[in-house]
């Protein structure tokens, strides 16, 4: 007989199977019960309603306390109503009882038992289930591992999920089916790895299992997502040859890819080709329809596509007008996207919290706070909850048109409601108090950031950089940066841009030229932006010659003046005439 161990194959914890020769041990390609006595109705028996936790534990106890037994497939019935309560670890907990009890259990329960530990993002318990298979004698069957590399996948241990499949495939385990096929493709391709999705699908192709309509279209949907839109045709044409016509499915994914790029002939041929097959357009279809066309700018043709819909017989949906009131946010005309939202309680749906942001947010870039406010305040009106982000886009808003008195009772609002500020927050809070000049309540908040390890990477660094240079405190912003790597933590770009600004801001320009090299030492080019920067505090200090070398610096690695530098170019032109010599002959000099 083939002996089958339990072991530790990847050194990350999670078990596999490995499979000896001579082994009496099957694999099923379906679940069916183990034990087949006849199925007693338990619940008319006992007449216990298990539509809550507490009656489904209690009915469990009245079960295990009957003679005879209730069926197999009772106690089944029993986990799985369990299960779709959500109540994983009380269903897991009677499971363990069962055993205890020595009740006798079917390969159907072991199943849902796994999918709980699965559920419950414990994928590594769930291997533990496998054991009780052997003791027990029951056989695994593709419901077992299929039900493992999803809980893999969910988990995003990709590499485990693969080994495990292939441990399957290369020691006959069991032969795979569309739908374990399907559950790795499926995982690989959320997960960014479409070249390995690909190769799967040939290597089915060479295999017993046929591929079908669901399977290609994962495969199309993965390559329309990494913008290989040839090869996601090349797929489609295939299925054509092999007598696979394709579904809605395959059709969204291929116009989505064309709408990112902006193809609008090619979503104009596919959707004639849609309506020769007599496969007329969803929902979801003019939902891609309609973002692609407002990501774009055109949120009057996505409106229209909009209106097409309802002609044709197809609702629009939640998701179609916040795409079109995120397109008309976006271009600040906050009034028509409002529009839409009216038009969108009229046809009976209940706006949701994406809506509301989208709106909010509309009307804090165009500084309607009073209008953000009051969305707001409808928000828990309507049934509906605020969420951080909520919270992040009303407290921008007061900043920025200077309601700092609001802003402090809001943010002190947001907390006392138990929400918990995310970095986001906190960049907001620290950038409108340094804006404002409100640099103790910055350096207070910050230093209670910096004490509880909260939030506190490099941006919100930067951040506090940022503020206390333009406050004029460079000493202090000088003693955070040097503070940096005894935290632990690296400049990045953004961080020596921030100390060569605030440099040139107090006219230290040799000190900036030194965090310039000591950047590029650090592997960091300067952009256009830091250039600038350095040109304009030359400039400021009327250091003509200093200026010129940046310039040429500055042009050899083809970056050309700002608005802000050409205006003080002019100014000191005004002043010196001779200058413009100057600048001609270098830029003569760089032309050669």
């Amino acid at each position: 007989m083939r002996r089958i161990s339990l072991r530790n194959g990847n050194g990350n914890g999670i078990p596999f199977i490995s499979f000896f020769a001579d082994s009496a041990i099957t694999v099923r390609t379906c679940s069916s019960c183990h034990y087949t006595n006849k199925s007693i109705p338990v619940k008319d028996k006992i007449g216990v309603n298990s539509s809550n936790l507490d009656d489904a534990v209690s009915l469990f106890h009245q079960m295990v306390t009957m003679k005879p037994l209730p069926s197999v497939v009772d106690f089944s019935k029993l986990f799985k109503t369990m299960i779709k309560m959500k109540h994983y670890s009380a269903s897991l907990s009677l499971f363990r009882q069962m055993l205890k009890l020595g009740i006798p259990i079917s390969d159907f329960i072991l199943n849902i038992m796994i999918n709980s530990y699965c559920l419950m993002h414990r994928v590594d318990c769930a291997f533990s289930v496998l054991p009780i298979y052997l003791k027990k004698g029951i056989p695994f069957d593709v419901v077992t591992f299929n039900t493992l590399l999803r809980g893999l996948f969910s988990e995003n241990k990709v590499k485990d999920a693969v080994e495990l499949f292939k441990k399957l495939v290369r020691e006959d385990i069991c032969e795979p089916n569309d739908f374990m096929y399907a559950t790795v493709m499926n995982g690989l391709s959320k997960r960014g790895h479409t070249q390995k999705t690909l190769s799967l699908l040939r290597l089915m192709e060479q295999g017993n299992t046929e591929p079908n309509i669901y399977i290609y279209s994962i495969v199309i949907d993965a390559l329309c997502k990494d913008g290989n839109l040839d090869a996601a045709i090349n797929i489609l044409n295939e299925m054509k040859q092999k007598d696979i016509p394709p579904n809605i499915v395959t059709y969204n994914s291929i116009i989505d890819g064309f709408c990112k790029l902006g193809q609008w002939e090619k979503v104009k041929t596919l959707f004639s080709e849609m309506v020769n097959l007599t496969m007329y357009p969803d929902v979801h279809t003019f939902n891609i329809l309609t973002d692609g066309l407002c990501k774009e700018g055109k949120v009057e043709d996505a409106e229209e596509v909009m209106k097409h819909m309802v002609r044709k017989g197809v609702e629009p949906n939640i998701i179609t007008y916040s795409a079109i009131m995120d397109g008309y946010c976006l271009r600040g005309q906050v009034d028509r996207a409002k529009r839409i939202f009216d038009m969108m309680i009229g046809k009976g749906i209940e706006p949701n919290i994406i809506s509301y942001n989208i709106l909010i947010n509309g009307y804090c870039k165009k500084k309607k706070v009073d209008d953000a406010m009051q969305l707001f305040c409808e928000i828990s009106q309507k049934g509906s909850k605020p969420n951080v982000v909520t919270y992040n886009t009303v407290l921008q808003g007061l900043f920025k048109v200077g309601r700092i008195g609001h802003a402090k009772k809001f943010f002190a609002e947001m907390l006392s409601a138990g929400f918990i500020p995310d970095f986001y927050t906190h960049g907001i809070v620290l950038n409108g108090y340094f804006k404002y000049g409100l640099v103790k309540e910055a350096l207070s908040l910050f230093n209670k950031l910096e004490g509880k390890r909260e939030n506190t990477d490099i941006e919100l660094y930067n951040v506090v950089i940022n503020g206390l240079c333009n406050n004029g405190k460079l000493d202090e912003a000088r003693a955070i940066f040097e503070k940096l790597s005894l935290i632990g933590l690296l400049p990045n770009a953004r961080t020596y841009k921030k100390m060569i600004h605030g440099f040139c801001l107090e006219g230290l320009l040799d000190e900036a030229n030194d965090m310039l090299r000591k950047m590029e030492d650090n592997g960091f080019l300067p952009n256009v932006f830091t250039y600038n920067v350095l040109v304009q505090g030359f400039l400021r200090c009327s250091k003509i010659t200093e200026m010129t070398t940046f310039m040429k610096e500055m042009t050899g690695r083809g970056f050309s003046f700002d608005a802000t530098t050409t205006e003080l170019l002019v100014n000191v032109l005004r002043e010196s005439p001779s200058v413009l010599d100057m600048i001609l002959g270098l830029q003569s000099e760089i032309m050669k």
